[in-house]
């Protein structure tokens, strides 16, 4: 896969979560517990293979276990470039594992690591390869979604904390910042993050073709990603870069487990299947 893409001329990274809490005994090892940063049930179910259940009250890692959640990253970044990905991205958004470490709504372990350091030098040099360890910093992305609700998320300061988030991860060197910001915003936060960030910043929120063009043009961001919009458009970049109509996504098939919903949409000039 990554080599066809290679030959497209294309580049193509890899992206990495944890669920943490957003996940269920049913889908674990031995039925235990998920884990988090500390012992607070997420509102909603998880989607589960006998339906919807509801999320339970996760296990908090002990700080030794941190390291080994540190190392998996690690070794999915490193087993990405072995398998011909340009880079890996992060998923630090949606309520996931990262994000839940970052944000006081599920972190209560005490002062959070990202607030604690308010200066991007004063994080402790052994934080330096977190996630990245044996791969350059130029090739890790980060996302994350500032004021996102999804998964029962929330914080008490998201302008303080993402843009601290932002100033570390530009003073790292990482690739790129992936914010996920429902167009239409009202006072952004993203133009000021890619400004903390100082390199390359990637919007994703519900844009479409002339969504995307103002925001570009606005300063808002750097590029803009798509991902609803693929599902249902096999041939997007025609579409968009000729301003041909989209398909709607459907979004009651999504997380079916079958092909309808992901691979029965036509393209332009085909017929539904």
């Amino acid at each position: 896969m990554t080599a066809a893409v290679h030959q497209a001329g294309g580049r193509i990274f890899l992206q990495l979560w944890h669920v943490g809490r957003i996940s269920h005994p049913s889908l674990q090892p031995g039925g235990i517990l998920p884990v988090a940063p500390s012992a607070i049930a997420a509102k909603g179910d998880a989607i589960t293979f006998t339906g919807l259940q509801p999320f339970p009250t996760p296990r908090a890692l002990e700080a030794a276990e941190i390291a080994d959640v540190v190392r998996q990253f690690g070794e999915g970044a490193r087993q990405a470039l072995a398998a011909g990905f340009d880079g890996v991205e992060l998923h630090g958004a949606n309520g996931y594992l990262i994000d839940q470490f970052l944000r006081d709504g599920t972190n209560q372990r005490g002062e959070p690591l990202w607030r604690q350091h308010r200066e991007p030098h004063a994080l402790p040099r052994g934080g330096d390869r977190r996630g990245r360890r044996g791969v350059g910093a130029e090739r890790v992305g980060l996302r994350i979604s500032p004021r996102g609700e999804f998964n029962d998320m929330r914080d008490s300061d998201p302008a303080a904390l993402f843009g601290r988030v932002a100033t570390i991860a530009g003073h790292k060197g990482l690739a790129y910042l992936h914010v996920v910001e429902p167009v239409g915003t009202e006072d952004p936060l993203a133009p000021r993050l890619r400004a903390a960030f100082g390199g390359p910043l990637m919007l994703n929120g519900g844009f479409d073709g002339a969504t995307a063009e103002a925001a570009l043009a606005a300063g808002e961001g750097d590029l803009v990603s798509f991902g609803a919009p693929f599902l249902a458009n096999p041939d997007l970049p025609v579409r968009l870069r000729t301003g041909a109509p989209l398909n709607t996504p459907d979004r009651d098939t999504f997380y079916g487990g079958a092909a309808k919903g992901y691979t029965d949409y036509p393209a332009l000039g085909t017929a539904a299947a």
